[in-house]
């Protein structure tokens, strides 16, 4: 029988009611891992949870918060000590992008952003490290192509994507000798409904699937790396950026960003969060 690298583990996924969050759901159940499934929308955890019952046998518990509400860290982590789970394998996937000028869009949308994005991040990582350090275990953090450049028209979404490499690739340097395995996982455009949100004029290049970023971070995972770029054009481009001037790349980017606006018209600037 073939044994998985994530089997009888525990792994809290968030942002799993859509797209990456998903499917990583779905690719760690085929391993045989039990899962504790995070996001806003009940109905939909819901639905998803029974589907990996059914299918894979597993443990799948579900928790229905807002992880940018008062005391949603604590809410969540109280839960699942309450449940009896330990965490093994800790994604941080759930996250949203803002697109359009920044005195155009929202403050309060791209304070929202920024609290999901980096503030959640940070204090779910904080909050299950003691699990992590104790079983050896795992930290994905998803962050992007966009946290290699300045990104005109989605300014606070590439900067909240850097702060996420700059800090799992630290995180990597400092939990490694206590055997916890850290890494940023860095797609580009994916086929999920994440462009619902940012619209369209958001995405750069081709999508890929899914089903292939995720398989890419759990491959990651297994192997120790501190991060993993999907797709061989957007590895390319992405250690090209070490050697272009900094504002040569943030022209650069604002001039793909609009031809991108005119090509995706109507184009949306903010919406809501999934």
């Amino acid at each position: 029988m073939t044994r998985h690298p994530f089997e009888n583990r525990n792994a809290l996924v968030t942002g799993a009611s859509t797209g990456i969050g998903a499917e990583f759901a779905r690719q760690l159940a085929g391993q045989r891992c039990h899962l504790i499934l995070v996001a806003r929308s009940r109905d939909k955890l819901e639905a998803l949870a029974a589907e990996l019952r059914a299918a894979h046998g597993v443990r799948v518990e579900v928790i229905a918060d807002d992880l940018t509400s008062a005391g949603a860290i604590g809410r969540v982590h109280a839960e699942v000590a309450r449940r009896g789970v330990s965490v093994n394998l800790l994604i941080n996937n759930a996250g949203f992008a803002t697109h359009g000028r920044f005195e155009e869009t929202p403050i309060e949308r791209q304070l929202e952003e920024i609290a999901l994005n980096v503030s959640a991040l940070v204090a779910m990582t904080h909050a299950f490290l003691p699990d992590l350090v104790r079983t050896r275990g795992a930290v994905l953090n998803v962050a992007s192509t966009a946290a290699f450049y300045p990104i005109a028209s989605m300014a606070v979404y590439g900067a909240t994507k850097a702060f996420v490499l700059s800090f799992s690739e630290a995180l990597w340097a400092e939990l490694g000798e206590r055997g916890v395995k850290v890494v940023a996982l860095c797609p580009g455009a994916t086929e999920t409904p994440f462009f619902e949100i940012a619209g369209e004029a958001a995405a750069v290049g081709a999508k890929a699937k899914a089903s292939d970023v995720v398989r890419l971070g759990l491959s990651a995972l297994s192997t120790g790396r501190t991060h993993a770029i999907h797709g061989l054009g957007n590895y390319i481009l992405s250690n090209l950026a070490r050697f272009v001037p900094r504002a040569m790349a943030a022209r650069l980017t604002a001039e793909v960003m609009r031809k991108n606006q005119v090509r995706a018209l109507p184009a949306r600037t903010a919406g809501a969060r999934p």
